[in-house]
């Protein structure tokens, strides 16, 4: 079935990322992508110049996505800590449903090229932009950054962890996961205080 550009070009994305995931950017080859969509690999080289070029858009289009989940998922709650526990519901629902496209942000391989761990460092800095916004507290902005970018390494870190477990990160146990951290990053969140002048001794 032939597919407009722009749809195949999706569909491309969506199987390289599934590749990319499972066998990792070394070890996969512009063959194995081809193979797998069921195309041709001048196809995939009409769409995309290179492996690199197709891991560097692959990488974000999924921190879009993310970002998209985040931003949607808290824009109109009211409360501050609906909007703590949507931003954590939304995030682990990412995990739950787009797993692949999670281990392809976060692999540990990322931070070996200097490039690709640009990409989602810019992702990261987003979201924690994001959930900035969301902190309120009386605390300068500085102070609200450092939260948020501590609220977003949490995350991360549980979404790793569930992510590894085959029997887990279902849409079910995001939401006991969003309800359990939001819990967490609530109360952490209730006990901080403006800050004071540093007393030196």
């Amino acid at each position: 079935m032939r597919l407009p550009a722009d749809q195949r070009r999706q569909q491309l994305l969506d199987v390289a990322r599934e590749v990319f995931a499972e066998r990792g950017f070394h070890a996969t080859a512009m063959d194995d992508i081809a193979e797998a969509a069921g195309v041709t690999k001048p196809v995939l080289y009409q769409h995309f110049p290179s492996k690199r070029s197709l891991y560097i858009e692959l990488l974000t289009d999924t921190g879009d996505q993310l970002l998209h989940a985040l931003t949607t998922a808290t824009q109109h709650v009211e409360t501050g800590r609906a909007r703590v526990e949507s931003g954590f519901l939304a995030y682990f629902r990412f995990v739950a449903e787009q797993r692949a496209g999670f281990r392809l942000l976060f692999s540990a391989s990322i931070g070996t090229d200097p490039e690709f761990a640009r990409v989602v460092d810019n992702v990261v800095q987003q979201a924690a932009e994001i959930i900035s916004a969301l902190i309120e507290i009386p605390a300068s902005e500085a102070h609200r950054r450092v939260l948020a970018n501590a609220l977003v390494g949490m995350a991360e870190s549980v979404g790793r962890h569930t992510s590894d477990d085959p029997e887990s990160a279902s849409v079910a146990d995001a939401e006991e996961l969003a309800h359990w951290i939001a819990e967490l990053a609530w109360f952490g969140l209730r006990g901080v205080r403006a800050e004071e002048p540093s007393q030196l001794s």
